[in-house]
């Protein structure tokens, strides 16, 4: 069943720990949205709600980050906005990402639709008409 939640900024935490709540054994998580719509921001929420205990930034050229869990474990964050097709995907070795049992966090996931596990979560994330407020969709 898909929930919507209509939030601010400061709300993100509280929306990250209720989707995280809602899948807790899935680990492949889909983020759609316009340019600025906060998937990058709401990443963050998630990767704080994880206990990543590095820096988050979008890995815009990197293509992906990996951060590391306080208990050892990984997230990996891609940002795959700068693709031009999804064999790139293949070059980078997706499979071992996506099958490590980490948890994955997409950005652009557009770009590679063909590749996501039937298993992915999907997260839309959209602006509505006030400055700080997003619709966050999953």
């Amino acid at each position: 069943m898909q929930e919507s939640v209509n939030c601010s900024r400061d709300q993100l935490e509280i929306v990250a720990q209720k989707l995280l709540e809602k899948y807790p054994s899935d680990r492949i998580f889909a983020f759609y949205g316009g340019m600025g719509a906060g998937k990058t921001t709401f990443i963050k929420a998630i990767c704080n709600q994880l206990f990543v205990g590095d820096v988050v930034n979008s890995p815009t050229f990197a293509i992906v980050n990996e951060y590391l869990l306080k208990d050892g474990g990984s997230v990996f964050h891609f940002d795959l906005y700068r693709l031009k097709s999804w064999q790139e995907m293949l070059d980078i070795g997706y499979e071992d990402y996506f099958y490590s049992g980490n948890h994955c966090l997409l950005e652009w996931p557009e770009k590679i639709e063909n590749l996501l596990p039937e298993s992915t979560i999907r997260v839309k994330i959209e602006l509505t008409e006030e400055t700080d407020r997003r619709i966050i969709t999953f």
